[in-house]
């Protein structure tokens, strides 16, 4: 990652357009969840949606961190109950009581944005509904830190605490980020940790918070393909991810629905 980048007011307005086509396309595949769908056929739709939009999906090839490890060849991620994040697209149809996450990015215009939501499939356990509430409301939590002035920490803070007040835990092995003209920029946004630790939020500091947030444990590992994580104890897992401008006036979540 490069040194954190700090976005004019016009490079913001551009990151909002990104944003804003992010979070349509994101409503488009949500629209389209139900039982048999295949997640091949979203990532299809996504790239259709991408497309119409002038847009380039930004998680296609985008190169794996594994050594002669193959880059990642879908549109979109998308992690299937256990799953946490990086699913790869294929042929695996949805199943009623399945949860599904869909983690998106976008390059419009040379700027970036990136969501993730979490998807009921037709009727689901009331378990896996106060999963995806609380693993919302954990984000919403967080961006209200992003404020001027604040430490980044805090952002973290936010999140694990609701999290595990409702006795869930966060994932630790992966983090949100900044975001700007690249997907991934300076600094890591944890989704821990402790409210006094990290950079001091400055005006035009655009980040992805994004937590990760378990049933069971926060421990996971990478299946063989080398791209999906899973929950070590095969709890469920929900993903929610908004880009966010640090401003004056407070957070604006660029990619607000």
């Amino acid at each position: 990652m490069s040194a954190i980048i700090l976005k004019t007011p016009e490079e913001i307005k551009q990151m909002r357009a990104a944003g804003q086509a992010v979070a349509e396309i994101l409503k488009v595949l949500e629209d389209a969840v139900k039982p048999g769908i295949s997640t091949g056929e979203l990532n299809a739709l996504a790239e259709a949606e991408a497309q119409a939009r002038g847009g380039i999906a930004l998680f296609k090839n985008y190169p794996n961190a594994k050594r002669g490890g193959q880059p990642f060849p879908g549109a979109i991620c998308a992690s299937i109950n256990e799953e946490v994040v990086h699913g790869i697209p294929g042929d695996r149809q949805l199943k009623a009581g399945e949860i599904i996450s869909i983690d998106f990015g976008l390059l419009v215009n040379g700027f970036c944005g990136d969501a993730a939501i979490t998807v009921p499939v037709g009727k689901v356990s009331p378990e896996a509904e106060r999963l995806l509430r609380c693993t919302e409301q954990a984000l919403m939590r967080g961006i209200a830190q992003a404020r001027v002035g604040q430490r980044l920490g805090a952002v973290g803070h936010a999140v694990q605490s609701y999290a595990e007040k409702h006795g869930y835990s966060v994932v630790r092995e992966f983090v949100g980020h900044g975001i700007g003209r690249d997907m991934h920029e300076a600094p890591p946004v944890p989704n821990y940790g402790r409210p006094d630790r990290g950079p001091v939020l400055k005006p035009g500091m655009t980040i992805a918070i994004e937590p990760m947030v378990n049933m069971g444990d926060y421990a996971v590992y990478t299946k063989p393909d080398d791209w999906t994580v899973v929950t070590r104890d095969g709890s469920l897992s929900a993903h929610f991810e908004h880009t966010v401008a640090i401003t004056e006036h407070g957070p604006v979540i660029l990619t607000a629905r």
